[in-house]
């Protein structure tokens, strides 16, 4: 019997989206994560799953530091812009507001909130791979509106690299 695809599961959370950033050897990566959430009370814990096939995840596994980004509901562009581009042609950081945060991972400018976490350890997971993040620092929240962009926002978004 064939394993369900969780796809109407996944459809009807219409779950937050995030911007995933890393930064290592000079490399500077981002990419949009549907799969992500706080795992722990105490310690504070954070796990994001990234594609074993991403760009992100090439740079996140010799990174020491990830830095994650709540996006606002009218920050579509954004989304399709690391969702729907790949970092092995596009220089997604080009023309858009950052500034490079603990060891270089990039921290995006107006975005609804953000942390920095430290690795604590990478979880097999089939096509994606989770990173278990201890948070180092955060900013505080920007000011606009609060709603979170979820997944319903950018359901035709193409993404940039297969899953």
């Amino acid at each position: 019997m064939p394993e369900p695809d969780l796809g109407d599961f996944a459809v009807a959370q219409d779950g937050p989206l995030y911007v995933v950033t890393a930064a290592a050897d000079g490399m500077r990566a981002g990419c949009l994560v549907g799969f992500a959430s706080q795992c722990s009370i105490d310690p504070p814990r954070f796990v994001v799953w990234l594609s074993v096939e991403n760009h992100t995840y090439t740079v996140a596994r010799r990174a020491r530091y990830l830095t994650v980004h709540v996006l606002r509901r009218d920050q579509e562009a954004l989304a399709r812009l690391f969702g729907g581009r790949t970092g092995d042609r596009t220089d997604k950081f080009a023309g858009i507001g950052w500034r490079p945060g603990r060891e270089g991972s990039p921290v995006l400018a107006g975005v609804a909130a953000w942390f920095t976490g430290r690795i604590e350890a990478v979880v097999a997971g089939g096509d994606h791979e989770g990173f278990l993040l201890a948070p180092v620092e955060d900013g505080p929240p920007a000011p606009g509106p609060a709603a979170p962009l979820r997944f319903g926002h950018v359901r035709d978004l193409e993404a940039g690299h297969p899953a």
